[in-house]
């Protein structure tokens, strides 16, 4: 009991808080779109609870660990000729697949800034569809948009809360709960992936000067007026 404590204690200390709710853990791999057709990338697998039932339902599983006996745990339980590939590392210092794929996530809640950059910094990234577990004030945070952040993905990606799930869910125990988040691919992006720097770069000129309110459709908007505005000057400073 007293490793046991210890373990725990550990665990906590670096917010791991892996998913005890087989329910859960299935609802997530649902909502994240999994087949046996997909490539699905795992950040933060722990014990293995989610990873445990994305290899019997996905084509293949990158699952990613930072924690070094987790990691030499789920290889042993997974073995070599598993549909489970087993990364030992920081996921957040690792490329994503280059070929489409699908993600789920339960991470240390202080990693969940990381997990959103990593997924969705690039438009042109190959992810399909995300179902991520994060803190629950976050979750409603992210899935609001408005934020800086979140009106830089949000010509490209589409998030939504789906639920929130309560701290008894988690082992050990957090003391807040999570929320379950899903990330989509717009059909069709309200910008070209090609100006994702220039529009990035807009925002944070012109985000919190009493405009906080606007939506994605009014910032697009003023950022299209502002690109006009600067190609007439350019032409008109080239005719001088």
């Amino acid at each position: 009991m007293a490793v046991q404590r210890v373990r725990q204690a550990r665990r906590a200390a670096r917010s791991q808080h892996f998913l005890r709710d087989k329910s859960v853990a299935e609802e997530l791999i649902t909502r994240a779109g999994v087949s046996r057709r997909d490539l699905v990338l795992e950040i933060g697998a722990g014990d293995g609870a989610i990873t445990s039932l994305l290899a019997r339902r996905a084509g293949y599983v990158i699952a990613h660990e930072i924690d070094p006996l987790l990691a030499v745990r789920l290889r042993e339980r997974f073995g070599e000729r598993s549909s489970v590939l087993v990364v030992e590392g920081d996921a957040f210092a690792q490329p994503v697949p280059g070929v489409p794929y699908r993600a789920v996530s339960n991470v240390p809640f202080h990693e969940t800034t990381r997990l959103f950059r990593l997924l969705l910094d690039d438009p042109r990234a190959a992810l399909e569809q995300a179902a991520l577990i994060v803190q629950w004030e976050v979750a409603r945070k992210r899935a609001r948009g408005g934020t800086l952040l979140g009106l830089g993905w949000a010509p490209w990606w589409e998030l939504r809360l789906v639920r929130q799930v309560p701290a008894a869910a988690f082992r050990p125990r957090p003391s807040v709960d999570a929320g379950i988040v899903t990330v989509s691919r717009r059909p069709e992006a309200l910008l070209p992936a090609s100006q994702a720097r220039a529009f990035r770069s807009f925002l944070r000129r012109s985000f919190g000067r009493g405009q906080r309110e606007l939506g994605i459709e009014e910032w697009l908007e003023l950022f299209r007026a502002s690109s006009r505005k600067g190609h007439r000057g350019r032409r008109a400073e080239a005719r001088r």
